[in-house]
C-alpha cells in the first residue's frame, strides 16, 4: 500500500461524509482520499464488486453499520420478539461472510464494532439476561461483537475497531436523536475524529511506520525521586503512596507494551551501577533489566546516547519514542534528533499511564511470535557479544555458537512472518521483490520452484525466522529468484547454508548451472558485497550475475548444522525483521 496515495471507500447505513472529510483533512498522516458508497445499501455493496463505487480505485474501505439494520434478529430483539441465540449468530455469520468477500477487493477493510446510543438503556439490568427464546439486547450485542471478531480473526485484511471506546470518549454527545431524524447523521464530530485517528494509526502500522522502541529516562520517569541521592530504598515506587502506585502502574503499562513486541530501552543521566542496582534489587520494580533491550546510563548527552543505543539495536531513529519527565531534555532530543517522536509528558506523575495509553504510535496489523520475543533476542545478542570478545578468533567464536539453520517450505506455521520479512527486508536482499502471503504461497508450490524459510538458533537463543530464499529450475538452468536475510544473522555463515539448500534443490531437478542475478536498489549493497566477497561464486565483470556449476559440491561451513523442517508448526521465534 502506498501510504501517500490511499483511497478509502466508506460504506454505511448512516451519513458518514464527515468521517471522509476528517480522513482527508485531519492533522495526522496519512491524508486519505475518500468516496462514499450509496447510502444504506451495505449488503448490496458488499456483495457486488461490479458496482461503480468499487471502480473508483479504492484500496481500503470502512464498513460501519447499525446493529439493528445489519442483523435483523437484533432488530427483533429490540422489539421484544422471541429470537434464539442460534438464529442471531447465524445472521452474524452471514454478515461476516459478506465482509470477507468484500475484503478481497481491498488491502485493508475496517469494521467498527456494533454499539447502541448512550441514552438507550432498555430495561436496565434485564438486558444482560436471557431466557429460553428471548435474549436481552445488551447480552445479544456482546455476543454479536464476539462472534464477529471470532469469524474475522484470521483475515489479515480485516481490522475490527472498538467503537465503544469512541462512544465512551464522546459521552452523552456521541449520538443525537434529533440529528439522526433530520439528516441521518448518527454520530458526533468527536466520534468521527476518534475513529479517523484509529484508522490512520492502523494504516501507518500496515505501512511499517509504527514505533518499535520506547527509550525511557529513570528518575521521576520510571520511579519518583533521584536514586543517586536517595538510594533505591528512598524512591517512590509501589506501596500505598498514590505517587508510588502511579509509577508502578506506569511500569505495568510499559511491561504490557514490551510483552506485545515493543522494545524498551533506557537513556538516563545516572551512575550505571547505582541505577542497575535499583532496577535489580528494588522489590517494587515491575520492570527488570531483562525487560530492556539495552541502555546508556552515564552523564553524557542524552541525544548522543539515544543515537548510539538505536544504532546498537539496528533500528531507525524514526521508529523511536523518547519519554522523559524533563522538558529541557525532551527539547534537546527533539531538536537534535527530529526523526524521533518525543511526546509532551504530563507534569502530574499520576497521569503517566493515561498519557502512554493515549499514544497512537504502536498500532500494527498483527503480532508475530518474533514480535513477542524481540527483547529476549536482544538480551541473547548481548551475551553473544560478550562471548565474542572473549574468543581467540572469529573461527573459534563461530564454532562456539553451535549454529543450527532449519530450512522449510512455506506453510501455515510461517507464512505470516515470511511475508513480513519478505516485504520489509532491504539490505541483504538480492532482488527486493514484494509479494503478498497468497502470492508467496502460490509461487512456492509450483513444481519447478522452491521457496524456503530459514530459522536460525544458537546456544544463546532462537533468532526465529530470519531468511527467505527461492530458486526456479527450467531444464538445465536454474535461477535464484529471491535471497534475503535479516541483518541480525549476517556474517555468520548462514548465507552459505541458504545457498546450499537452493543449489541442492536445483541439482536434484537436473540443473547444470544456477545463476543469481543482483538487482541494485538504494539499500541492498550489503547483499552485493556478500556475493562478491564471501559467497565463493564466480561472477561476471559487472558483478551483477553470480553462478555455480553443479559438477562440483558447494562448500557449506562446518560450524553450521542444516536441518530440514516442514513449515507447519511454528518454532519459538525471537528475531524481528530489520528493513
Amino acid at each position: 500500500m502506498d501510504i501517500k496515495n490511499i483511497h478509502c471507500l466508506l460504506i454505511a447505513d448512516h451519513t458518514i461524509d464527515q468521517l471522509g472529510a476528517i480522513l482527508k483533512n485531519g492533522d495526522d498522516a496519512p491524508a486519505i482520499k475518500t468516496s462514499v458508497a450509496p447510502f444504506d445499501q451495505v449488503q448490496q455493496v458488499l456483495m457486488n464488486g461490479a458496482l461503480s463505487c468499487w471502480k473508483q480505485g479504492a484500496d481500503t474501505a470502512v464498513v460501519w453499520t447499525r446493529p439493528e439494520r445489519s442483523i435483523d434478529a437484533f432488530r427483533q430483539i429490540l422489539q421484544r420478539e422471541r429470537v434464539t441465540q442460534q438464529e442471531l449468530l447465524a445472521q452474524v455469520d452471514e454478515f461476516a461472510d459478506l465482509i470477507t468477500r468484500a475484503s478481497e477487493r481491498v488491502e485493508a477493510l475496517f469494521v467498527p464494532t456494533w454499539t447502541m446510543p448512550a441514552w438507550w438503556r432498555g430495561t436496565g439490568g434485564l438486558e444482560l439476561k436471557s431466557r429460553p427464546g428471548a435474549i436481552g439486547a445488551v447480552r445479544a450485542l456482546l455476543m454479536m461483537n464476539a462472534r464477529l471478531a471470532e469469524k474475522l480473526e484470521n483475515n489479515s485484511r480485516v481490522h475490527l475497531l472498538d467503537a465503544s471506546r469512541w462512544m465512551a470518549g464522546a459521552g452523552k454527545n456521541a449520538t443525537n436523536p434529533k440529528l439522526w431524524l433530520m439528516t441521518k447523521a448518527l454520530y458526533s464530530l468527536e466520534v468521527f475524529k476518534d475513529s479517523a485517528a484509529d484508522i490512520k494509526a492502523i494504516l501507518r502500522g500496515i505501512a511499517g511506520l509504527s514505533k518499535k522502541l520506547v527509550v525511557l529516562d529513570l528518575d521521576d520517569t520510571l520511579w519518583g525521586g533521584i536514586v543517586g541521592e536517595n538510594g533505591w530504598e528512598g524512591v517512590a515506587l509501589g506501596g500505598h503512596d498514590p505517587i508510588g502506585e502511579s509509577f508502578a502502574d506506569f511500569q505495568r503499562a510499559l511491561k504490557a507494551l514490551k510483552n506485545s513486541g515493543i522494545i524498551l530501552g533506557i537513556v538516563s543521566k545516572n551512575d550505571e551501577k547505582t541505577a542497575l542496582s535499583a532496577i535489580r534489587e528494588n522489590p517494587e520494580m515491575v520492570l527488570k533489566d531483562s525487560d530492556f533491550a539495552g541502555w546508556r546510563i552515564n552523564w553524557q548527552d542524552k541525544a548522543t546516547n539515544i543515537k548510539d543505543l538505536v544504532e546498537e539495536l539496528n533500528l531507525g531513529l524514526d521508529s523511536v519514542v523518547f519519554i522523559d519527565d524533563n522538558p529541557a531534555e525532551r527539547a534537546r532530543v527533539k531538536e537534535t534528533l527530529p526523526q524521533i517522536t518525543v511526546p509532551e509528558w504530563p507534569a502530574d506523575k499520576m497521569l503517566y499511564t493515561q498519557a502512554l495509553h493515549a499514544l497512537r504510535l504502536f498500532d500494527r496489523p498483527g503480532v508475530t511470535d518474533e514480535d513477542l520475543g524481540r527483547t529476549e533476542m536482544y538480551v541473547a545478542e548481548r551475551q553473544r557479544t560478550e562471548s565474542k570478545s572473549s574468543s581467540g578468533s572469529m573461527e573459534d567464536w563461530l564454532a562456539s555458537l553451535q549454529l543450527k539453520v532449519t530450512y522449510e517450505p512455506l506453510g501455515p506455521g510461517n507464512i505470516k512472518r515470511a511475508a513480513q520479512l519478505f516485504n520489509k527486508t532491504n539490505q541483504m536482499n538480492l532482488t527486493t521483490r514484494r509479494m503478498t502471503e497468497a502470492e508467496l504461497l502460490a509461487w512456492g508450490t509450483q513444481p519447478n520452484h522452491a521457496m524456503y524459510a530459514y530459522r536460525v538458533a544458537d546456544r544463546f537463543g532462537d533468532y526465529g525466522l530470519t531468511g527467505l530464499a527461492s530458486v526456479e529450475v527450467n531444464g538445465g538452468e536454474a535461477t535464484v529468484t529471491d535471497f534475503l536475510l535479516s541483518c541480525r544473522v549476517m556474517g555468520r555463515g548462514v548465507e552459505k547454508g541458504m545457498l546450499t539448500t537452493l543449489l541442492d534443490f536445483a541439482r536434484k531437478l537436473g540443473a547444470k548451472k544456477t545463476t543469481a542475478k543482483y538487482v541494485e536498489t538504494k539499500r541492498n549493497k550489503p547483499c552485493l558485497d556478500y556475493f562478491k566477497d564471501e559467497s565463493g561464486m564466480p561472477r561476471n565483470e559487472a558483478a551483477t550475475e553470480f553462478w555455480w556449476t553443479h559438477d562440483q559440491d558447494f562448500p557449506t561451513p562446518s560450524h553450521i548444522t542444516l536441518v530440514e523442517g516442514d513449515g507447519n508448526t511454528p518454532a519459538p521465534e525471537t528475531e524481528a525483521a530489520h528493513a
